[in-house]
């Protein structure tokens, strides 16, 4: 399979001018990417097939525990957000449980619920695409999650009425505390301190929910520009082998059209969730 970039616009697009300021809140400074606790979420809602239920053992749960109801109800309300808001082109909440137990590790289902929260969060979402860009174009140090850098990333938002973006110093920081604890999460960045970034491994559950992903929400020329691998900061330089990794899987497979390799899914997107698949 041969990939051809004609080497001009990042395959990603800024928004910038796009968002409203209704669309853009400061979650991430009280609500992480926190993997352990969105899980149990998912795995609640799953047995429990409702979200009024799922509240209810919540705050029970956390009640009989040490945190507060204030605290519980914040990032209880930021998690379950980003499941019901989550599109169809990410696997539906309820089936979560099963994706997970493919994981091999925490990455892994980190670098799926990180998913959730770029679909879920728009003001993640604009940083995101402006890192992805970064790497598309070869910048140096692309993964430079400095405030520096990020200040001036949020500085240059511009919303679709014109406004700029604008919070106060301490909470712009503190969201840029959120943003690296995500990185983190997902392996871009190792260690508390660090600020400059690796492109992430991916294992294979993870690849596989990208790739549907970027199936279902691309048109027939998907494969040049993968929204899942872009979100995960993957070189194009890298994609042909992830594409080949998700061959060896029962997921996907290449078929030949026209005389070249196409790579499509080997049933429906999803579908090897519940075939539990190779992976």
């Amino acid at each position: 399979m041969t990939l051809i970039s004609d080497g001009g616009d990042a395959p990603i697009s800024s928004l910038s001018g796009q968002l409203s300021p209704d669309e853009v809140n400061m979650d991430l400074t009280m609500c992480g990417l926190l993997a352990d606790r969105a899980e149990e979420l998912a795995r609640l809602y799953a047995d429990k097939g409702n979200w009024n239920d799922v509240k209810e053992v919540w705050f029970d749960e956390r009640l009989s525990n040490r945190s507060t109801r204030g605290s519980s109800q914040k990032i209880y309300r930021v998690l379950t957000s980003r499941f019901k808001n989550a599109p169809t082109s990410l696997p539906n909440p309820s089936v979560l449980p099963q994706v997970f137990d493919q994981c091999d590790t925490s990455r892994d289902k980190a670098q799926i619920l990180y998913l959730y929260l770029v679909s879920d969060d728009s003001l993640v979402r604009y940083v995101v695409h402006e890192y992805s860009a970064r790497v598309a174009r070869g910048e140096p140090d692309p993964l430079d999650f400095s405030n520096e850098t990020l200040s001036t990333i949020l500085g240059n938002l511009t919303y679709s009425d014109g406004s700029s973006f604008d919070y106060a110093e301490s909470t712009t920081e503190r969201w840029c505390e959120g943003i690296r604890s995500v990185m983190r999460e997902i392996g871009v960045l190792e260690g508390q301190q660090a600020v400059a970034g690796e492109y992430p491994s991916v294992g294979t559950t993870p690849l596989l929910v990208a790739l549907d992903y970027s199936f279902e929400t691309g048109d027939e020329d998907w494969i040049t520009a993968p929204r899942g691998l872009l979100y995960l900061f993957q070189p194009e330089q890298r994609w042909e082998e992830l594409f080949d990794r998700a061959a060896t899987t029962t997921a996907w497979e290449y078929l030949e059209l026209h005389g070249d390799l196409d790579l499509r899914p080997s049933e429906e997107t999803y579908s090897w969730v519940q075939d539990r698949g190779d992976s």
